[in-house]
């Protein structure tokens, strides 16, 4: 049976180290993935985006993604844009500081007041547009931590969470078994256009599903057979009530 993870939100942060604005990025998506919104959003990792993961590529594709990005170059935006397509939303810093006139952050290490500040306000504009991206309200019953210093936060809360989630689906090909990146997603996609399954949909699916999986010509008609099956099955458990 085929198990399709809930869509969830990807924040891409830019997390510039030459800029305090850089740290106010990832401190707040932190805030935003373990307090704010847990369960409800993942992180992407700027340079492993950069250097072509596919898992994170992949998932920005076809989740809503949110790019946080310290200044008006935009790195995190124009990657997104560039390998995955266009973000959901978008947020600068910099931008963000003069909208609610705060001051200027500073330390890039060890935030000031004004950079903390900082920290929780593009975290809650964060929240605001992980929520729209997402279509429900969510809420926390986190305990506050903006009095917590943002280096002690960091430590806490750890370098990196690049996890994407990507639902991987385990066939048997030839008497091996593979695993297939995103195929429950490209599923739903299909099931949601209302596309039955016969082999014009099957040879559609094992196209899109060739964009992010190597498929050997030679075991194309395999695929194909064990891709008709599994869809099937997701498509009878979606029929039930």
């Amino acid at each position: 049976m085929v198990n399709l993870t809930e869509i969830k939100a990807g924040i891409v942060a830019c997390s510039g180290e030459e800029l305090a604005e850089g740290t106010v990025t990832r401190l707040a998506a932190l805030k935003v993935l373990h307090e704010l919104r847990p369960g409800n959003t993942v992180t992407i990792c700027l340079p492993l985006f950069l250097a072509g993961g596919e898992g994170d590529r992949t998932f920005a594709r076809f989740h809503p993604t949110i790019t946080v990005d310290g200044c008006e170059l935009r790195c995190a935006a124009r990657a997104t844009e560039m390998h995955s397509g266009k973000p959901a939303a978008s947020i600068v810093v910099t931008e963000l500081v003069a909208e609610l006139g705060l001051e200027k952050p500073e330390g890039r290490r060890n935030l000031n007041k004004a950079g903390k500040q900082a920290v929780d306000a593009t975290a809650r504009r964060l929240t605001e547009l992980v929520d729209k991206a997402l279509g429900k309200d969510g809420h926390s019953t986190a305990p506050d931590t903006s009095d917590v210093p943002a280096a002690k936060q960091a430590e806490r809360q750890g370098a990196c969470s690049c996890r994407p989630g990507i639902p991987v689906t385990r066939i048997v090909i030839d008497g091996k078994a593979m695993e297939l990146l995103a195929l429950p997603l490209i599923f739903k996609k299909f099931r949601d256009a209302g596309r039955k399954p016969d082999a014009d949909v099957i040879r559609e699916i094992l196209e899109t599903a060739k964009i992010y999986n190597p498929v050997p010509l030679e075991a194309e008609e395999n695929y194909r057979k064990t891709i008709l099956a599994e869809y099937t099955r997701f498509w009878n458990q979606e029929e039930k009530p």
